[in-house]
Formats: C-alpha cells, structure tokens, sequence
C-alpha cells in the first residue's frame, strides 16, 4: 500500500492555480490515516485477472479520490453533520464548510483527470464510465439521498413494496457497495478481464460492499469513536435503519459470515491469484475498526 499513499500525496500535491487553503483541505482528507479498502481492491482485481497492479494504481487512487469525497460531503451540517473522521476533525471544521465543499468537488474531478492523463485512452473511457455510474444518481449519490430520507427527513420513508430490510440492502448496495463494486471493475478493466471476469469481480464486490456495511453498522453499536476514528451511536439518535435495529447483533454478523463466502465462491475461478482477495474478504468482516 505504500504505492498508494506515495502516488496520493502526488496527486494532491500543490498546484498553480489552486488556492493554497483549497490545496490544504484536499491533502488534509486524502492523506489522514484509512484502510484504503477501495484502492486496495482495485489493484487486487487487477492481480487477480493476470495484470500487473501498476497499471491499475491511476485508478485505484481515483476511486479512493471519489471516497474522500463522498466522506466531505456525507459529514456536512446539511447531510450526516459529523465532527470526526478518519480521528481528527471532520474537513468543514478543520477548514470551513465552504472550502470542505470545494474540496470534495475537485477530488470529483482529480479522479477524472488522473484516469484520463495515466491510463491507456482505451482503458480510461472504460474506467471514466464505471466511476461515474457508481458514484452517480443511481448509485452512490442516489443512495445517499435515500439513505437521508429512510431519517424521516422528508416525512415517512417511500418504501414501495419493500420491506424494512430489503430497503436498508438497496439503499447500501448504492451507497456503500456500488463504490466498492467499482473498486474491483476498474481494476479488472486495467489488467484486461474478460466479460466474465469483470462478472465475477462484480459480483465478489457486490457481497463484500453489503458486508462492509453490515459490519459498519455492528462496530456503531459495539465500538469506541477512539476504535473507529469516527462518532458511534448516531444512527439510533438519528433513528436510522440499521442492520442491529432490523436483525439483532447476531444475526447481523451472521449474514455478513454469509456474503463473505459468497464473495470467496464468486472468485473462486481464479485460483491462488485471488487469494488476497479472498483473505480480504474475511477481514472485512472480522475487523473491529
């Protein structure tokens, strides 16, 4: 991982034009202490269809650049109104909620320039169009903005013909899965997957995004702020829908047992290449922070 941190700090390095506080508000949220999950998976995927995770690094950092973002933006008065990420002051108050905005708008936009000016023209069209239809209207915003509403904001939550639990799967397989998803189709687009290759990366993204929430959702009820860099216990306060509220503690773990061994089987043509993937995918799970 330390190629990703090094090319970060590159990417987000001072440019002419760019206002110095802008510059310092960009470098603040890329660069604090995180798993980089998402990166991670991308150049694992990449690995895992027979190409060099090199290639896969542009985008690797560009969905981690489109993460940071969704981060500034979801703890903003007006959306989630977080004072702590990552274990230090949430952007707008570090800086201010002006200049967390436009912090989160140029990381839109770095992470399409880096795709477009590092990788092969062929291969940036591909991966330009699977980031923005995951971190679009659909999708990761789409699910923000349902994930506002299942609050009560707007009055009750329009479930449709869902339940309370397939509404809380299809707000996360958006908002939290379809970045994750996308992880590992832009890096099996950098190393050459075939259709079905990109299937079953999907598909391993798919379990692996749903579990990571489901596990988020556990570790708000069971962990520390100090554990998880971040508040705990605001979901009950705000009365969202979560995992531990519809399920239980227990069965909640339980079902992310289940999707990691969906997400293990998924890849699983892949031999010892997806290996890493596979360990990933059980620490997913078991992690406590």
């Amino acid at each position: 991982m330390a190629a990703v941190e090094t090319q970060l700090d590159s990417y987000t390095a001072t440019q002419s034009g760019c206002p110095a506080r802008l510059n310092e508000a960009i470098r603040y949220s890329v660069l604090a202490p995180g798993k980089r999950l998402r990166p991670l998976l991308a150049l694992l995927a990449c690995e895992a269809v027979g190409g060099n995770w090199q290639d896969a690094l542009p985008a690797a950092c560009a969905v981690e650049f489109v993460h940071v973002y969704s981060l500034i933006h979801d703890d903003l008065p007006a959306m989630d109104d977080d004072t702590l990420r990552r274990g230090q002051p949430t952007c707008h108050l570090k800086f201010d909620e002006a200049t967390a905005i436009l912090a989160g708008d140029s990381l839109q936009m770095l992470a399409i320039e880096v795709i477009c000016r590092d990788m092969p023209a062929d291969v940036a069209a591909h991966c330009c169009q699977i980031l923005a239809e995951v971190a679009g209207r659909q999708h990761l915003v789409g699910g923000q903005a349902d994930d506002l509403a299942a609050e009560g904001r707007y009055g009750p939550p329009d479930l449709g013909d869902r339940s309370e639990l397939d509404f809380l799967k299809y707000i996360h397989r958006r908002k939290t899965g379809a970045l994750i998803e996308g992880s590992l189709r832009l890096g099996g687009v950098a190393g050459g997957a075939t259709l079905d290759h990109l299937r079953r990366l999907a598909q391993y993204g798919q379990a692996v995004g749903l579990a990571f929430q489901i596990i988020d959702d556990c570790l708000d009820v069971e962990a520390t702020s100090e554990q998880l860099g971040k508040n705990t216990r605001k979901d009950n306060t705000l009365g969202k829908l979560t995992y531990p509220s519809l399920l239980g503690l227990d069965e909640s773990r339980q079902l992310a047992d289940r999707l990691s061994g969906e997400a293990i089987s998924a890849i699983a043509v892949f031999g010892d290449r997806a290996r890493k993937l596979a360990e990933l995918a059980t620490f997913v799970v078991e992690r406590r922070s």
